[in-house]
């Protein structure tokens, strides 16, 4: 009796287990919306800081382990921290509504 009230007991787990697997979904589960103007700009100046962070991040490791001089470390970190303060001021104005969007939405 208890063996079999088991039994049932571990079958019924399993299905319930199993059942968001076995569904077959719809198409409209996998459907995404296309990305307004303002997304798609605010996608390109987010991609663009990182970039800029990037190489910034790879020139300050390179000249850390001696791949860049101390001249040509000075002479390349100016223009890369000024690319970087641009991307960011760029996207000042997009952080307070598309960001915010795009995480609700995520």
């Amino acid at each position: 009796m208890w063996l079999a009230l088991g039994a049932l007991l571990a079958i019924a787990c399993v299905l319930l287990v199993a059942a968001p697997f076995l569904r077959d979904p719809g198409p409209a589960d996998d459907h995404l919306d296309e990305p307004s103007e303002s997304e798609r700009d605010w996608i390109a100046l987010a991609e663009e800081r990182d970039r800029a962070l990037a190489a910034l991040k790879e020139l300050e490791f390179d000249h850390r382990t001696g791949k860049v001089s101390d001249e040509d470390y000075r002479e390349l970190v100016g223009p890369l921290r000024a690319r970087v303060a641009e991307a960011l001021r760029a996207l000042e104005p997009h952080a307070g509504s598309t960001e915010e969007r795009v995480h609700a939405a995520g």
